[in-house]
């Protein structure tokens, strides 16, 4: 039997549940709305910025400017819908626990103090050259390990790549395929990598990886130029 979505303005919930359906409601998934516009809707709840904090507690994903750049430091983007904290029993079941401060500099630490997936240093100005500085966070990132199992484990990643990489998982099992079909001296190679935590690039990878981001005609015109 499918139970009908409450309205968000029925006072018999507490103000957490209200939010939740005012985001789904009100706001839509992927729209920006603005802390005044928050206020207004709850007007008179006390604590309602709190209790919208404490989505996130249920996998909810409501970026600010520190995740997302393009926002104003007023406002707020409803990025993800988590656990429908509306129905029975779903409302006090934290989904993931906070990370304190000295598992996060632990992560921090582990992993050198740069994001896994773009590798950007904390406080470093992006390639793109729009003048946004990277702020390092700790995610949360399923991993399927090579016995079948799924773990969420913690990673450090740069605001950027939080937005556009919250769906993101590692597959172990799948890499061991992969490396399995390495030759000794790829296999080698790769390990000395991993030693440095950092490969080089010579000029010819630098190169390429300037091509590929090229439109379809600057990329023609790079072609015309070997021949």
């Amino acid at each position: 039997m499918v139970v009908a979505m409450p309205s968000w303005t029925d006072e018999e919930f507490g103000t957490k549940k209200r939010v939740a359906l005012w985001l789904v409601q009100e706001v839509g998934l992927g729209s920006v709305f603005t802390k005044e516009q928050l206020r207004t809707a709850f007007e008179g709840v006390s604590q309602v910025d709190r209790r919208m904090r404490e989505l996130r507690d249920h996998e909810w994903q409501i970026d600010t400017n520190r995740e997302d750049p393009a926002l104003d430091p007023s406002e707020h983007r409803f990025v993800r819908q988590g656990v429908p904290v509306w129905e029975p029993g779903m409302g006090s079941r934290k989904a993931t626990e906070s990370v304190g401060a000295v598992q996060r500099r632990s992560v921090l630490l582990k992993d050198n103090y740069l994001c896994r997936t773009c590798g950007i240093g904390n406080g470093e100005a992006y390639a793109d050259g729009y003048g946004a500085t990277s702020h390092l966070d700790i995610a949360r990132r399923p991993v399927t390990l090579p016995g079948g199992g799924t773990e969420v484990q913690l990673v450090t990643e740069c605001n950027r790549c939080r937005v556009g990489g919250r769906d993101a998982g590692a597959d172990l099992s799948a890499f061991a395929s992969a490396l399995a079909q390495l030759s000794a001296y790829e296999r080698k190679m790769l390990s000395a990598w991993m030693e440095q935590d950092a490969r080089g690039f010579n000029e010819v990878e630098k190169l390429w990886g300037v091509y590929r981001t090229l439109p379809a005609a600057a990329r023609a015109d790079v072609r015309d130029m070997l021949l």
